[in-house]
């Protein structure tokens, strides 16, 4: 049997419940995963693994079915805390290489500055592979335009959750990249 994912999609999802357990129960059912039994994996975008979108990877994945994956996932229960997790995605030109996937999740960071942050270490992570210069003195914006000039990095993506945490409740985010093994139909 062939273990390379062929396919990998992006999700993200909420959840808030009296119990942090339920909270994450309610954002995986939000991300639209919560019926599958999810296994982490390490990093790495198998080479010609193509990112399709969320609605076409889950017609291919049935009930109860394992499926690998890399997951973000941050909980509190500390009223208005502000939650985030984030998945950055970084592929190469070369579709015969593989990429790289990063999870980040943190407390106090606005979307935008957990997305860039897992996007920006998922293509610093690609960029080292690729033999790329990296300056961390450098902003991401900066490096992103270095990378993308060079020719050898192609796509940065992020998919990033954040909640502020609900009064006498536990909140949870979740972000994920799904991995699809099935061929396409």
């Amino acid at each position: 049997m062939n273990f390379v994912p062929r396919y990998m999609f992006l999700t993200h999802g909420v959840g808030h419940d009296r119990e942090k357990l339920r909270s994450f129960e309610y954002a995986l059912e939000d991300a639209g995963v919560a019926r599958f039994n999810l296994v982490s994996v390490s990093s790495i975008i198998p080479p010609q693994c193509k990112l399709i979108t969320r609605e076409k990877g889950l017609k291919f994945l049935r009930d109860g079915q394992i499926v690998c994956g890399v997951f973000a996932k941050c909980s509190s229960n500390e009223r208005r805390r502000l939650i985030s997790a984030s998945i950055g995605c970084a592929l190469p030109a070369d579709k015969r290489s593989y990429g790289y996937i990063s999870e980040h999740d943190a407390y106090g960071q606005t979307a935008k500055e957990a997305g860039d942050y897992a996007e920006d270490l998922a293509a610093s992570m690609l960029a080292s592979t690729l033999g790329l210069p990296f300056d961390a003195d450098k902003s991401w914006n900066e490096r992103k335009q270095i990378w993308k000039i060079s020719g050898k990095i192609v796509r940065t993506t992020n998919i990033t959750q954040t909640a502020l945490v609900k009064e006498g409740l536990w909140s949870t985010v979740f972000a994920a990249a799904v991995f699809v093994l099935q061929e396409e139909e």
